[in-house]
């Protein structure tokens, strides 16, 4: 900050004191008319421009008021970031980002929640999850969410997650498919499961809200509106989710 000078103090006196706001602007140009002059004459004289009251500020000095943007090694190129991978004996295949909107790829953000870290903000129109983080910024990831008539939306928190999880389809999902009565018992985790790599466990006042965040071996449905409720990510995103998140992580979904 500037220090005040004696031209900025006001008399005791009551009189106007001609601070740098009440500078006429017949004084800047007569000022700024004088150096030009002397410059012109070739004069080595030193100029006093304090007596213009000038603001002399560098503008690199300036920095924008909006949080800063984190740096994560786990956030890098999608080519990395989305290559093959073996994880708990399986192989997954990479995915062929380019064929996956930008938008939809893993990325830091400046977070536009406002949640406190930690929560997991799914916004459904957006179609996108954000792990808020302490500083000012999110994790953000592309997901596929709900049909119409199948979504859900509110507080909740993760009670637990799963590895390569087992899938159990609910008895009203059977009736709709009865090709998936062969999996009444349980589908055991695997590159086919329907939830992925990982699975997170969504709970509403110690519940079960029957929502789940998980994996899909179906990259191409991320941005899509086409699962059963469940919000999905792609198997490289989930893994990296589940990576940061810990039990009782809340979540809100709107």
């Amino acid at each position: 900050m500037r220090e005040l000078s004696r031209q900025d103090i006001p008399p005791e006196t009551g009189e106007p004191a001609e601070t740098e706001k009440h500078l006429s602007r017949r004084a800047v140009l007569s000022g700024a008319g004088a150096v030009a002059m002397l410059a012109a004459s070739g004069c080595t004289r030193t100029v006093d421009m304090s007596a213009l009251q000038l603001d002399t500020m560098s503008t690199g000095s300036i920095r924008p008021i909006r949080p800063s943007i984190s740096v994560d090694k786990h956030i890098t190129s999608p080519d990395v970031m989305y290559a093959g991978l073996t994880d708990g004996g399986f192989v997954v295949p990479p995915v062929p980002y380019e064929k996956v909107k930008p938008e939809f790829r893993r990325q830091i953000v400046v977070d536009p929640t406002g949640e406190a870290p930690g929560t997991i903000v799914i916004r459904l129109q957006e179609r996108h999850l954000y792990l808020v983080q302490s500083g000012g910024d999110a994790i953000r990831y592309g997901v596929g969410i709900g049909k119409d008539g199948f979504r859900w939306s509110g507080r909740a928190n993760v009670q637990y997650g799963r590895e390569w999880p087992t899938w159990t389809p609910p008895p009203e999902m059977i009736q709709r498919k009865p090709e998936l009565v062969k999996w009444k018992g349980g589908q055991p985790g695997g590159l086919q499961n329907p939830l992925g790599a990982r699975a997170l466990y969504l709970y509403q006042n110690g519940r079960d809200t029957g929502y789940r965040i998980h994996g899909s071996p179906e990259w191409w449905s991320i941005g899509q509106a086409m699962s059963s409720g469940c919000v999905r990510l792609i198997n490289q995103d989930i893994i990296d989710l589940y990576s940061r998140v810990s039990k009782r992580n809340p979540v809100l979904v709107v």
